[in-house]
Order: C-alpha cells, then structure tokens, then sequence
C-alpha cells in the first residue's frame, strides 16, 4: 500500500518523516501516554526515530499497518492514528483495529474524532474493510469517549486481552461496521436475532 495524505476541516493527516522525530520524542514523554499505550518508558530520541523510521515505514510497505501522523494544518503534532490490519483486508474477514494517542496540549479539541472519522471512511471505501474494532484497556475512558464518538458499539470486556509492562490487563472492545455510518459492505451481514433462532 502507498502512503496516504487525507485532510480534514482543521487536518492533516500523513505518514511520519523526519521532521517529526522530535515532537514524537516529546509527546511521549506524557505519563498518560506510556500509561496506556505500550510505548517505551522512558522514551528517547531512538526510540521516536525507529517509530518515525522504522515501524510506520514498514507497516506501509508491508501492507500490515496504516500509521498517520496527525497534525494540524499549521503544522503542529496533535497525535497518531493507525489501522492494524487482523487479517488480510482483500480476504473474507477484511476487518482491522484501530488505535491512537493524542498529544496532552491537543486534548479536549475534538481533534483525534475528526481524525478518526477520517481513518475510519478511508478505511471503509479505500482498503475494503467491513469490520473496525478499537480496543483499550478497561479504565481509559478518553479513549472510549473518542470511540463512542466515532460511532463504535461498545461490546464488553475481555479478560486479560492486554499484555501492558508485562501484565494481563482486561481490555474494553468495541466495533464499527460500514453499516453503522451509512457505508454499504461488499460482504452481506446477517445479525443474530433471537427470533429467528428459536
């Protein structure tokens, strides 16, 4: 997959490059970024330039991970947004998870759900995908309020989903399908209804 550039009213999102390195190294020296997210802690230069470098480049080209850098439009770092892919997205499944953290002085702007919005209809009508699932650790609400807001379906909590600085932690989970933002699915979705199934 190419690297993509999308936009929104107040955004730019784009793969990271080097001029990035810096303003990655500083947002993740927030406690509440390495509290919820499994980045290194503590977090150095080398480690935002093999995230700059290294990891997003490579999620590109290895079609397996989607990385935007979000900023905006005067330039300024708000955060990261990414799609992993769980499967292949041009087999049956076509589902993927998506995943960020927001810059602190860019919180409470209503910045990372116009990004999203944005990943989330690029995910849909460019890569296919049928199924969006979020998953944080149970106990980040800022994240789930950004989910919810997106228009995922909260779907319970899962035991011990998430390993975390060598811990299982319970995860909340939760899905958006086309469906729920008026996108129609190459696949055709049956929902379970009780009704039927007696």
């Amino acid at each position: 997959m190419e690297p993509t550039t999308l936009t929104t009213d107040r955004l730019l999102l784009r793969p990271f490059d080097a001029r990035d390195v810096e303003a990655v190294r500083a947002a993740c020296q927030d406690p509440e970024i390495a509290r919820w997210i499994p980045v290194p802690d503590p977090y150095g230069r080398k480690d935002a330039e093999d995230f700059v470098f290294g990891v997003s480049p490579a999620g590109w080209r290895e079609d397996t991970m989607y990385n935007f850098g979000v900023f905006t439009k005067a330039g300024d770092l708000v955060g990261s947004m990414g799609l992993v892919r769980l499967f292949q997205l041009h087999s049956p499944e076509r589902q993927a998870e998506l995943g960020f953290w927001t810059v602190k002085e860019q919180r409470k702007k209503g910045y990372t759900s116009e990004a999203g919005r944005a990943v989330a209809e690029w995910a849909f009508s460019e890569l296919g995908a049928e199924r969006l699932e979020w998953v944080a650790e149970a106990g980040n609400v800022a994240s789930r309020a950004v989910a919810l807001r997106l228009g995922f379906v909260l779907e319970g909590t899962q035991r011990a989903r998430i390993v975390q600085r060598g811990t299982r932690r319970d995860a909340w989970v939760a899905t958006l399908l086309p469906s729920d933002v008026g996108v129609d699915s190459a696949t055709p979705y049956l929902p379970y209804d009780e009704g039927r199934a007696a």
